[in-house]
């Protein structure tokens, strides 16, 4: 199948712009957000071998994408042991989850450029069966060539913006080219099924989103009991992923709290734990879990670690899903704090996960805050209703437990797509 001009202008604009890359990347690596170490992997140059046998590649473009492909990596794993994974991100954040929860046989890589010269290099190094592109991450010259190179191809969990949206029906023939490329798609909610049905002419799977089937997150014992242990009766609540900018509403409403409950702690996880230090300063020196301070008698503690969320979604009985306080921003999962316990508060802008809001919204499973006065109201009815709050958690789980059946039907797809394993060679007997 030909190219659509926009992706002849789009293969032509990377190759030019493909020598200039590693000014960009070194640029990245000065401000913390590359690797340095790794930065050959964004060009498609490996330290690490390729694994013998079958080999499904991943992609995921952050951390909330990384936990849905690291627990299809789980599964297909179980249903067969001999496959080996390459899971590529495009953040150091996701990179330091994936070590910390990798499988057995799963190599972690940063996902090359997408430029011809890396794409090529990276499948001539890795050679995999099966490519899984995780929600949005839709990179034309790495999908195009794989194609070519006759890997099968799965896009799952899609989910894309209006924004994103819109500009895939701006620019139709390219778009149908690529998600034509995939021998399987399913879609996380209607909006993006709809959308991607218009481009392929063919229905496409929306059984739920697969986040909901996500496993909690696992909780170190050890450390939730040294934690609470710190905090004893104090009453807290948490602000999880926050950005910046919503630090100051977070704080300000904190104030509000303290007005009637003086001794109340408020538990702070920046979304990006490298801005630990300049939160604390603007608590006024917050004590800070990175540095393994107590919390003593501190108002706030700044819990800037990676991969702790879920003990603190699990410590608090009440949590705000940051990154949705401003309009630029789009809102955070809330299937981990639905699962560990957390009364859910989220600012109104969502739209990344509109349509799980939507169903926790319509069920009661969570509430809409935007200010520092209503984050501190929301917060005082949820510590003193206890009936209430136990509601509101009932709904937020029955959201949740819904999704298994995508999972499901996920998996099984994915199954088929990979080649069948050759069968063990009889035993051949000799004749008496």
């Amino acid at each position: 199948m030909s190219f659509s001009p926009a992706l002849l202008f789009y293969r032509a604009a990377t190759t030019l712009v493909g020598p200039f890359a590693g000014l960009w990347l070194n640029a990245r690596a000065r401000s913390g957000k590359e690797d340095e170490d790794r930065i050959g992997e964004r060009f498609g140059r490996y330290t690490q071998a390729r694994p013998g046998g079958t080999l499904v590649w991943l992609h995921a473009a952050s951390v909330g994408e990384s936990g849905v492909a690291m627990s299809l990596i789980e599964a297909l794993a179980a249903r067969d042991p001999s496959l080996s994974f390459v899971i590529s991100t495009g953040t150091r954040t996701s990179a330091d989850l994936v070590a910390k929860r990798a499988a057995p046989r799963t190599t972690h890589i940063y996902a090359p450029l997408d430029t011809a010269a890396c794409v090529r290099r990276f499948l001539a190094h890795w050679r995999p069966e099966l490519g899984v592109f995780v929600e949005s991450e839709i990179w034309p010259n790495l999908i195009l060539a794989a194609e070519k190179q006759g890997v099968k191809l799965a896009l799952v969990n899609a989910r894309m913006s209006v924004k994103t949206l819109r500009q895939w029906e701006n620019w139709p023939a390219a778009g149908k080219r690529l998600v034509k490329a995939f021998s399987f798609i399913s879609a996380a909610d209607g909006r993006t099924a709809r959308a991607l049905k218009r481009l392929r002419g063919e229905e496409i799977s929306a059984r739920g989103n697969l986040k909901l089937a996500a496993p909690a997150p696992s909780i170190d014992i050890n450390a939730r009991a040294s934690m609470l242990a710190q905090i004893g009766a104090r009453p807290i609540w948490l602000a999880a992923s926050t950005h910046d900018g919503e630090d100051e509403i977070v704080l300000a409403a904190h104030e509000r709290l303290r007005e009637n409950f003086p001794n109340a702690l408020l538990i702070l996880v920046p979304r990006h734990p490298e801005r630990g230090a300049d939160i604390a300063r603007l608590a006024g020196g917050a004590p800070r879990r990175a540095l393994r301070q107590p919390i003593a008698d501190a108002q706030v503690y700044i819990a800037d670690t990676l991969g702790e969320l879920g003990l603190f979604y699990d410590l608090a009985p009440t949590a705000l899903v940051a990154g949705s306080l401003l309009p630029h921003l789009k809102g955070h999962n809330p299937i981990e704090p639905a699962k560990l316990g957390a009364a859910i508060l989220t600012g109104p802008h969502v739209e990344s996960f509109q349509d799980l809001f939507d169903a926790l919204f319509a069920a009661g499973g969570a509430a809409s805050v935007d200010t520092p006065s209503s984050i501190a109201a929301a917060i005082t009815v949820l510590w003193r209703d206890d009936a209430s709050r136990t509601e509101q958690l009932d709904s937020a789980r029955r959201v949740a437990a819904q999704g298994a059946d995508a999972f499901t039907h996920t998996l099984t797809s994915l199954s088929a797509l990979l080649p069948p394993q050759p069968r063990a060679p009889r035993a051949v007997h000799a004749s008496a």
